[in-house]
């Protein structure tokens, strides 16, 4: 039903196949649209946008837990309207 095909990498404009396994998979889990990057330049995105989050991530805020009272780090802006909790709490709340 598939055969391979032959595409051109949009990152470095080198040649890759997309096989007929590949294609497969791809109707299998609903994509559309065919790959746009060779492998290579694919786990070089990946690895680019997990450095990008680890880094995002690692962005804290003070606040202090409605709770217990305790100062606690939260990886989001506090609002007033709504509570904010220490990780102990929130264990408990959950």
């Amino acid at each position: 039903m598939f055969e391979d095909k032959v595409l051109n990498c949009q990152d470095c404009g080198q040649e890759f196949v997309f096989t007929a396994g590949e294609q497969e998979f791809y109707e299998q889990r609903g994509f559309q649209n065919e790959p746009k990057r060779c492998k290579a330049c694919r786990d070089k995105k990946k690895a680019e946008s997990r450095q990008r989050k680890g880094r995002n991530s690692a962005k804290l805020y003070d606040a202090v837990c409605s709770e217990c009272g305790k100062p606690a780090k939260v990886p989001f802006r506090p609002s007033e309207d709504r509570p904010v909790y220490c990780k102990d709490c929130y264990q408990k709340i959950r």
